[in-house]
């Protein structure tokens, strides 16, 4: 099959979804070439091509071929979410404007210590917010800080880039884009999540903690509350797992 003809292409294609549907999360084109016996000599460029035409066959579908940091994985539109949600009694899970404010301090300014979040947000992190976001693997340690106290450092992983269908942190909304969605806060009063569309409770309102001391922030060493922050300044970089 080097040479792939339209009715092996076809085939291919099928193989391909057939693949995605069961494994049930992302597969890189090296891992779709192993699951090909030697006989068949498939090349990576080949998976390729068959991925980017079974991806334009479902533009006009109720599902789609999407490229996360991990690889390739087929779900339903977005745009469905209101009908495909009737499924379940359950409701998706909501995340609280503090726990999303934190990600969101990860994400931009990794490695980055639980100290600086809180210098930064003007209030203590919650114990149970980096919990969280730990269990569901969207965050991770990735050193600890060289000042007393040795604080950790945390940073995003794969699972993080998955979730939000991002293939890099490169493809994180730009600091004018997220200004942009700032000035609709008359509007929509923030109880929208900004990374996934669903609708949030509004976080509690608690005591600032508005004088910290360098050792406080060194020592990671602060109490547990949450708020409302103020937003970051730049992005930053971290290495991804």
């Amino acid at each position: 099959m080097s040479a792939i003809g339209t009715t092996a292409q076809n085939e291919l294609k099928k193989i391909l979804e057939a693949l995605l549907l069961a494994a049930g999360e992302p597969m890189s084109v090296p891992q779709l070439v192993s699951l090909f016996e030697a006989g068949d000599e498939l090349s990576a460029s080949e998976i390729q091509g068959a991925l980017d035409d079974l991806s334009t066959d479902l533009e006009d579908r109720g599902i789609e071929l999407v490229e996360a940091a991990s690889g390739y994985r087929l779900q339903t539109r977005r745009e469905l979410e209101p009908w495909i949600s009737r499924l379940w009694e359950e409701r998706p899970q909501r995340y609280s404007r503090a726990l999303l404010e934190t990600l969101s301090l990860i994400a931009y300014r990794q490695p980055i210590t639980r100290g600086e979040i809180e210098e930064v947000r003007g209030v203590s992190v919650s114990s149970s917010i980096v919990r969280t976001l730990q269990e569901r693997e969207w965050i991770r340690v990735v050193g600890h800080r060289d000042v007393p106290g040795k604080p950790a450092l945390f940073g995003t992983t794969k699972a993080f880039l998955d979730y939000f269908n991002l293939k890099s942190l490169d493809d994180l909304p730009s600091l004018a884009e997220i200004k942009d969605m700032e000035n609709l806060e008359p509007e929509f009063e923030f109880d929208e999540d900004p990374l996934k569309g669903a609708v949030q409770d509004p976080a509690p309102e608690e005591d600032r903690v508005d004088n910290k001391t360098p050792e406080v922030v060194a020592n990671d060493a602060a109490p547990d509350e949450s708020d409302t922050p103020d937003r970051q300044d730049e992005p930053g970089t971290g290495e991804q797992q």
